[in-house]
């Protein structure tokens, strides 16, 4: 079994972000491929790279620069993850999900997540905009789940409820954010795989059937963990290709390009259900 990561050391990666800071972060906020451009909003911000933070994983993926970015932002006190460490890089589950466990220590009681996928369902064309409604585990399936090992009650539950994973009410938020700001907001189920290669052919025709709307290689061992912390999570994806053929061809190129031309359309909405009243509360 691998090592396992205790309190102490979610509580001194904390420790350092908080003595660097200014600030006490209400809502984080992680950005996924091409979409770090939101962090660029984010006022009178304290930078911290993550290499700088003791036990924090670095990403070593393109379009994932790996800092904290800490200010204001609609409002509201943030902590923005300009990229993240996947899976697929070598790290373990719960040091993908390190960042979570520091966050809840920091008092942070909602988790916005984003991520590039691709997308499945039929109707989704690249530049969407999906609203997490569920996931589909499909690492975890096969034991590669975060929370594996020893419980720490103190962090959560031995057996945590997935049910609502991703919270209805800001779902309800979301929803209502896109209307009022004349965005088409996509829901459906993102399944995760571990990468680093992209899908086949079979892949996505299986994924397809088992219920699946989009497909990545992250996100759903941090919602996990948030929730194991009973964290509030909004989840959001960009649809970066249409893998609705299941021929389609794609490049990291692509998928950052992609992001790129979302980027208006989803630092819109995350700053509009930001600025609602009670999206910062903690569970």
């Amino acid at each position: 079994m691998e090592a396992q990561l205790t309190r102490a050391e979610f509580q001194h990666a904390a420790q350092f972000i908080q003595a660097r800071s200014k600030y006490q972060p209400a809502i984080g906020i992680i950005l996924g491929s091409g979409l770090n451009a939101l962090a660029d909003q984010v006022a009178r911000a304290d930078h911290i790279a993550f290499g700088d933070i003791p036990h924090f994983p670095v990403s070593t993926v393109q379009g994932h620069s790996g800092e904290l970015v800490i200010g204001e932002l609609s409002g509201k006190t943030v902590l923005v993850m300009r990229g993240r460490a996947h899976y697929y890089e070598g790290n373990s589950m719960q040091q993908i999900t390190l960042p979570i466990r520091a966050m809840r220590e920091l008092g942070i009681g909602t988790l916005i997540v984003t991520n590039a996928a691709g997308g499945i369902n039929e109707n989704f064309r690249a530049g969407d905009l999906m609203l997490i409604n569920d996931h589909i585990n499909l690492v975890g399936m096969a034991g590669l789940n975060p929370l594996r090992g020893p419980n720490d009650d103190s962090l959560g539950p031995r057996f945590p409820d997935m049910t609502d994973a991703y919270d209805p009410a800001l779902r309800d938020s979301a929803r209502a954010s896109a209307r009022a700001l004349g965005i088409a907001l996509r829901e459906g189920v993102y399944v995760m795989l571990a990468g680093p290669s992209f899908e086949s052919p079979a892949d996505v025709r299986f994924i397809r059937l088992i219920g699946a709307d989009a497909v990545g290689m992250s996100t759903v061992p941090e919602v996990i963990v948030a929730r194991h912390g009973l964290m509030r999570v909004l989840g959001l994806s960009l649809i970066s290709n249409s893998l609705a053929s299941g021929h389609a061809k794609v490049t990291h190129a692509e998928v950052l390009e992609a992001g790129e031309a979302a980027v208006p359309k989803m630092t819109s909405l995350i700053k509009a259900v930001i600025a609602l009243e009670d999206v910062g509360k903690v569970a």
